[in-house]
Formats: structure tokens, sequence, C-alpha cells
């Protein structure tokens, strides 16, 4: 059940474009309520939900700290949907905006954004910092990836 504090993210099926509600702490794996296809899993997250998200998440979490005044943030972010199109139930990708969440990004010692950090079981396992292109991003992923699925 999602705390008072927990807002939902509203994402819309790949494949039958059903707009569906998830709660930004679900743990489990969202799919779409009238096809049951995996969904791509995108959410902005806050200060107050930052802990509760990473650490329930039965999925790995690309996190992606960013700002809306940052060029290079605005230009990764097509490539951060689509890659969480592609790995539709293997990853979340959840955005905090560093200017409305400060202390994420202080806590998480990040002096430069663009910056993704990818957590597995709530620690983090990989660390990016800087836009990419979509296929630098993705080789980057699977990578970091791969080493979670190998430990």
């Amino acid at each position: 059940m999602a705390s008072p504090l927990t807002h939902n993210a509203v994402m819309t099926c790949t494949a039958c474009g059903t707009r569906n509600r998830i709660p930004n702490d679900s743990a489990g794996r969202p799919s779409c309520s009238s096809c049951h296809q995996e969904l791509p899993w995108i959410a902005n997250v806050s200060t107050a939900e930052f802990d509760s998200v990473v650490s329930r998440s039965a999925l790995p979490i690309l996190l992606d700290l960013w700002a809306p005044w940052c060029g290079p943030c605005r230009a990764v972010a097509p490539a951060l949907e689509q890659l969480a199109k592609d790995l539709a139930g293997t990853l979340r990708v959840v955005k905090v905006n560093v200017d409305d969440s400060p202390e994420v990004s202080a806590r998480l010692g990040v002096q430069g954004i663009p910056t993704m950090v990818l957590f597995s079981e709530g620690s983090e396992v990989a660390r990016q910092v800087g836009a990419l292109p979509q296929h630098a991003l993705r080789t980057w992923a699977d990578e970091a990836l791969r080493s979670v699925r190998s430990s």
C-alpha cells in the first residue's frame, strides 16, 4: 500500500495504449490493467519518496538526476524513455529533479548533472556522469545490469 507521501506515475502501455496509474513506491513489476503487458516504468520521485522507492523495488533502478534548465539533461531524456520501453519488466527509470530535491543529489555526492546511478536491491552498482547518446546509454545500462545478474 502506498504511503500518504507517495505519488503515482501514469504509464501508457506500449502495446494497447491504456493509461495505467502505478504508485511510485510499488515493489512489483507493473503490467497493463487491460492487456497485462509489462509497462515501461518512468517515475518522477521526490526526496520524501526516494528511500522507499529505492529500497522496495524488485527491479534495478536507473536513477536520473537532472534539472529542467540543463540542456544535456533534456537531451538524454528521450534516450532514457526509450531505455524504459526497451527494458520494460527489467528496469525502472526514476527521475529526481535536483532543484526540487537537492537532498538526494547531496546525499549521493553528485557534483554534475546529468548523473545516472544504477541501484540494485537498494545499493549503488554503477554511475554515469554526463549525457550519453542512446546507443552508448544502452551499452552502459546493459553492462551494469549484467554485473548485477552475475553477482
